[in-house]
């Protein structure tokens, strides 16, 4: 039995994400330089792109992109602010994103405008003939930081130990490292996403006793309430603590054990949030991520993925109105791509993802004018063993729906 005690430590991700919260309804960009003065850990760049204006970042993307042709592929996860998403060929959530990078024959080069995780996970997905480039290497994911690998794998050693090789399935949301998907692929166990997580409990729970879901604690606990577990059979990992927090009985008898994670974006969420919206305005359709607490999840309408919020509104009826669970730059966007119904977040406050609003114009234009000189700068590569177990269980995530 492992036995490892450390002081909680909170993700300079998770510090970070108030830093561009406002009141007002518009998040424009403004110059590197600008951005920076609020003090937040980004990686720098050249001064001249740090000074360089809206306008003329674009003019530059624009021509540094033409240049390159079919040789360049860039991804645009729906987070990602509206200056960046305008330059992008495809657009989705993690799951769509990470089905474009497995598909990509011709490209040479993905620009994957998201976070680390996705960006890995498009890398091993896309093989060693593609280079997939972090416009910012400092996106991160502060639920992905949530699950460091060595407490991964002191968990799973006790959990093993206790209840013996076969009786758990580790699943990790795809916000998670490499390493951890490797850590699944190792194990027999899946990636899954927000769209296909219930499949994945399924194939799980056909297999075995019991999961390991890491590392997002709500989407676990939702995804196990519509697969009929009752919340007291569902347990929280602290991986802070001793066996997690738990004794020896209670972890025998649960059937879900849930990493100690969230989304810094989703649990902003509130029931009161829902009451207000619902006060203003009577007929009101509610719908959230399931990453949201289960008390929301349950206080809304409907709940799923980001592709399922994106095309709930789009195929809804003229005139409804939806009160969004969601980042605000999606649901900003929704708002304006769907003028004939009222889209509006639950969250007064507009705060972006953090992480994702890293990917600035700046560090895009500087990106792709390393390609047109023939240099690939911050590609990120995952060691072969590490991919080759990821693969595995990213391979299972894409096979079952």
């Amino acid at each position: 039995m492992v036995v490892t005690v450390r002081e909680p430590t909170i993700p300079i991700t998770e510090i970070e994400q108030s830093a561009f919260c406002q009141t007002d309804e518009e998040l424009k960009s403004k110059s590197l330089l600008e951005e920076l003065k609020v003090d937040v850990r980004w990686q720098k760049l050249p001064v001249s792109y740090m000074r360089m204006e809206p306008e003329e970042l674009d003019r530059r993307i624009l021509e540094a992109r033409a240049a390159l042709g079919t040789r360049l592929m860039i991804l645009g996860h729906h987070y990602q602010r509206d200056e960046i998403i305008r330059f992008a060929d495809l657009r989705g959530d993690s799951f769509k994103l990470s089905q474009f990078a497995a598909e990509q024959e011709d490209a040479e080069y993905i620009i994957f405008c998201g976070v680390h995780f996705m960006a890995e996970t498009a890398s091993i997905l896309g093989g060693p003939d593609k280079k997939v480039v972090l416009p910012n290497l400092t996106a991160g994911c502060s639920m992905a930081d949530m699950a460091h690998v060595d407490d991964v794998l002191d968990c799973w050693d006790d959990l093993s130990g206790l209840l013996g090789d076969g009786a758990i399935t580790p699943i990790t949301y795809m916000n998670s490292t490499a390493a951890i998907k490797a850590m699944c692929g190792r194990n027999d166990g899946i990636v899954c996403t927000s769209s296909n997580a219930e499949a994945t409990y399924k194939w799980a729970l056909e297999k075995g006793e019991k999961i390991l879901f890491l590392p997002d604690q709500h989407l676990g606990r939702n995804t196990g309430v519509k697969m009929g577990i009752r919340p007291d059979e569902m347990i929280v990992w602290n991986p802070f603590k001793s066996m997690g927090g738990h004794t020896e009985d209670e972890l025998r008898q649960a059937k879900v054990i849930l990493w100690q994670g969230h989304c810094s974006v989703h649990t902003r969420f509130t029931v009161p949030q829902i009451e207000e919206a619902r006060q203003r305005h009577p007929d009101v359709n509610v719908v959230v991520h399931p990453e949201c607490t289960m008390e929301v999840v349950q206080a809304a309408d409907s709940n799923g993925s980001t592709e399922f919020i994106k095309k709930t509104i789009e195929d809804a009826a003229p005139g409804t109105k939806w009160a969004v669970g969601t980042e605000i730059s999606l649901v900003n966007r929704l708002a304006k791509e769907n003028p004939d119904k009222t889209v509006f977040c639950l969250d007064s406050v507009v705060c972006p993802c953090s992480t994702m609003y890293r990917i600035h114009p700046a560090y895009l234009s500087w990106v792709l004018d390393g390609l047109n000189e023939g240099i690939v700068l911050n590609e990120i590569v995952v060691d072969p063993e590490t991919a080759g177990y990821a693969k595995i269980a990213l391979d299972r995530m894409l096979s079952i729906v």
